[in-house]
């Protein structure tokens, strides 16, 4: 299994605008139609990494706890669906009803939007705040297939309490390592 760190995009960066289409509901949003009032994760995911299923449950959670506090959650798989059809937008679909999740799931069939964020793996996270700049971007927590950490989500949720107590986040941000993601050719 290939480790492959995030980019660390720089902290200040406005979050790139895009209009995807939504596997869930078929229906096309872009960055302003999904953001939250007080902020707005975006998530690079994907279906079959191991990285990502190993956080597949805290992710729902994290959104169910906070999606009522004016955060706004997005999550885009940018895979070549080519080479990897269960990344594919009807595998999607069902990937995200499978696991319940409680936001969009965006397919980024270009890949244009995980270039324009810099994004490196799955999963990537990237916390914007009301004016969409980039205040966190990092790991979920330390936890990691197979370290026998348990998956807490620490790091995102303490960086999203930041947030919405207007707090600043000193703590040390630590890239997400994850599979990289699946470039087109």
């Amino acid at each position: 299994m290939a480790q492959t760190p995030s980019n660390m995009l720089p902290l200040g960066t406005n979050a790139p605008e895009f209009s995807l289409i939504d596997t869930i509901s078929g229906n096309t949003f872009s960055l302003n139609d999904l953001k939250g009032r007080k902020g707005t994760m975006v998530m690079f995911i994907c279906n079959h990494c191991p990285f990502v299923i190993h956080v597949n449950a805290e992710l729902v959670k994290i959104a169910n706890d906070y999606s009522n506090k004016d955060i706004g959650f997005i999550a885009i798989s940018s895979n070549d669906a080519i080479k990897y059809p269960q990344d594919g937008p009807e595998n999607m679909k069902i990937h995200a009803k499978n696991e319940h999740y409680p936001f969009p799931y965006l397919y980024d069939e270009t890949q244009e939007v995980a270039k324009a964020y810099d994004a490196a793996c799955t999963p990537d996270f990237y916390l914007f705040d009301a004016d969409l700049k980039l205040i966190y971007r990092g790991q979920l927590d330390d936890s990691r297939p197979g370290n026998k950490i348990p998956v807490t989500g620490n790091d995102l949720r303490y960086a999203i309490d930041c947030l919405i107590e207007n707090k600043e986040n000193s703590r040390r941000q630590k890239p997400s390592i994850g599979c990289n993601i699946k470039w087109k050719p």
